[in-house]
């Protein structure tokens, strides 16, 4: 998944759709296309590697005509190739869609439609989609029913744009979920649709944004807004800033709040082009992992600072338990003042969102003197610890504006994951079936965060019940104690609430002694292997008085009882559960510093990226 543009009106689509894809660009894709139609049929380009290639395939075979839809993508399923590009006709070649998110139950659709007698001409997810489509439209329904019926069929967190040749006034649109925007931009006689604001703000302010599960019909004249379930609804037009910031914001009041809905895209594009779910391998070219250097490899050392840090503790516990190399985290400020124990058989492993931080670049310093493979995983394409680097990850998340990084705390989590079943797949320590099992998951991530968001009006109340609090215990154990941490950390980033992270079985070594009525405890307890341990800290918690917040799993009847409030989250492989129970507790944070009036994306005496000691 990653970018979309559509247009219908009376000008030329071709240049609107393939500037619009431009606008993009800093987004990251491996493939791009376009679909117009032109003198009554739909005419597609596509082709793997940068938009200048698709533009030359433009050039060397023109497209003119008023409708016409666009696409960027990140490679989710199949190889960035030509035939695996958006947009995807069907069989007949008379409708044409394309689509941001992952369909986790494709390939059951896809053995349902080949015994149908559907021909598939690539490996992605998103086929079945079109040819879903096409079994409707067969049937005698509209465009806009043809659609409805298909995406009930889908799971997973999707946006998609859809025409056809036979209704060619009107494009079809919807959301599922939270797989990126679908922004309409209202024109005088043209329309525009778009994933994000910037692909068409040259061209109108007015914009209508579709909420999940949400349906838009799109003509020259207007749009109609209806659910999935076809109840027509009224819509806002939103007339939005030329100021660039301000535009970037889109229907958010904050970036930090954008940038946490932003996360089941963020992690589908983490996923994209590194996940071979029908072979259940992953590939990580940058990183420049080969077998000998797996096999060499005796201890990795992950430096970090701040949240980095915390996402690099539940690396640890990952590359531990799967790939079961030995791994030490470090504050990049304290790794060099140590003397650490480094070699040739050590990778010092960086993770940094900016790849400028000074301390973080000066542990690698320090690793490289000593003989280390260097290894960094980072957002900022070409940054220092890019640069300097034997291989990388790249977090693909996009721009993070907001000083409290949210998106860029999850995106690594699932690099690490993915660092761990390729590092124990090269290594020999798990079999074909652990590591299909292991790659399988990941299919269910970017719905499972889109989950975690669409309870989002339910942690707003407990914001509005701690918003006065002065001091909060945050307590996790195992692979979410970082949670914990991290957690902590965006409550004091940007509401100044001082919130302390602390391992749920070290409470009795100390932190019970602070446990009162004023003193909320939040305690991360999933279904997980800890779950037994977290029920007892909470009633210990109760015991005390303690006014307790639980993260839990959906379904949960033994915590509710016993907690004051409950911030829920879908079952989740205990693995991979960070990314989930993080969410709800980035949300509270963002929530309560909203209600106390705060300068979120700029809180006070921090900065993006600390670049001195």
């Amino acid at each position: 998944m990653c970018g979309i543009v559509g247009y219908i009106g009376q000008k030329d689509a071709t240049p609107i759709v393939l500037n619009g894809l431009k606008r993009l660009e800093y987004r990251g894709y491996d493939s791009a296309g376009l679909a117009i139609l032109e003198n009554g049929q739909i005419e597609v380009r596509r082709d793997a590697g940068k938009l200048e290639r698709l533009a030359s395939l433009v050039q060397e075979s023109p497209l003119h005509g008023q409708v016409g839809i666009g696409h960027t993508r990140w490679a989710t399923h199949g190889e960035p190739n030509a035939h695996n590009a958006h947009p995807h006709l069907g069989m007949t070649g008379d409708v044409v869609l394309v689509h941001n998110g992952i369909v986790e139950n494709y390939l059951d659709l896809k053995e349902e439609l080949k015994e149908e007698g559907v021909v598939f001409n690539s490996e992605t997810d998103t086929e079945v989609i079109i040819h879903l489509v096409e079994r409707y439209l067969g049937a005698g329904r509209t465009l806009e029913e043809a659609v409805r019926a298909a995406l009930l069929h889908l799971r997973g967190a999707h946006g998609i744009v859809v025409l056809s040749k036979d209704e060619p006034d009107k494009i079809v649109a919807a959301r599922m979920g939270n797989a990126g925007g679908v922004v309409i931009g209202v024109g005088d006689g043209e329309m525009y649709i778009a994933s994000d604001l910037p692909a068409i703000l040259e061209h109108t302010r007015d914009m209508v944004f579709l909420e999940s599960r949400q349906m838009a019909v799109v003509t020259r004249s207007g749009v109609k807004v209806s659910t999935l379930e076809g109840q027509e609804l009224l819509h806002e037009v939103q007339t939005v800033s030329w100021d660039p910031v301000s535009a970037e914001k889109g229907e958010y009041r904050h970036f930090m709040h954008k940038e946490i809905h932003e996360q089941v895209r963020s992690l589908t594009d983490t996923i994209a082009g590194r996940v071979d779910f029908d072979h259940g391998r992953i590939n990580l070219p940058k990183l420049n992992l080969t077998p000998e250097l797996a096999e060499r490899i005796e201890r990795i050392y992950i430096v970090a600072c701040g949240t980095a840090a915390y996402a690099g503790m539940v690396g640890k516990v990952l590359i531990e338990r799967i790939a079961r190399v030995p791994v030490e985290v470090d504050i990049g400020s304290e790794f060099r003042y140590r003397d650490p124990i480094v070699d040739e058989n050590t990778v010092a492993l960086a993770i940094s969102q900016s790849g400028e931080t000074a301390d973080t670049l000066a542990a690698l310093e320090e690793a490289r003197q000593k003989g280390a493979t260097l290894w960094s995983i980072v957002n900022a394409i070409g940054s220092q610890a890019m640069r300097v680097a034997d291989g990388f990850i790249s977090m693909q998340v996009g721009p993070e504006i907001g000083v409290a990084s949210t998106k860029a705390y999850t995106a690594p989590l699932v690099d690490l994951y993915m660092l761990a079943v390729h590092l124990a797949e090269l290594r020999g320590v798990i079999n074909e079936w652990e590591r299909k099992g292991l790659v399988a998951d990941l299919r269910l991530v970017p719905d499972l965060a889109g989950r975690c968001l669409d309870r989002e009006a339910e942690i707003e109340k407990v914001a509005q019940a701690l918003v006065e609090v002065r001091s909060a215990l945050y307590l996790g154990r195992g692979v979410n104690m970082p949670t914990a941490y991290e957690g902590a950390l965006k409550l004091k980033e940007i509401s100044y609430i001082h919130a302390e992270g602390y391992p749920a079985g070290e409470m009795k070594h100390g932190p019970i002694a602070l446990i009162d009525a004023d003193m909320p405890v939040v305690v991360v307890a999933p279904r997980d292997p800890w779950y037994e341990k977290m029920f007892s800290q909470i009633e210990q918690a109760k015991a005390r008085g303690g006014r307790v917040i639980a993260v839990a799993t959906e379904g949960d009847e033994r915590i509710p009882p016993i907690a004051d409030h409950v911030l829920w989250v879908p079952e989740t492989p205990w693995m991979l559960s960070p990314v989930t129970t993080v969410i709800p507790l980035q949300i509270l944070a963002y929530h309560i510093a909203a209600l106390r009036g705060l300068d979120i994306d700029q809180p006070r005496n921090l900065a993006k990226s600390v670049t001195v000691e």
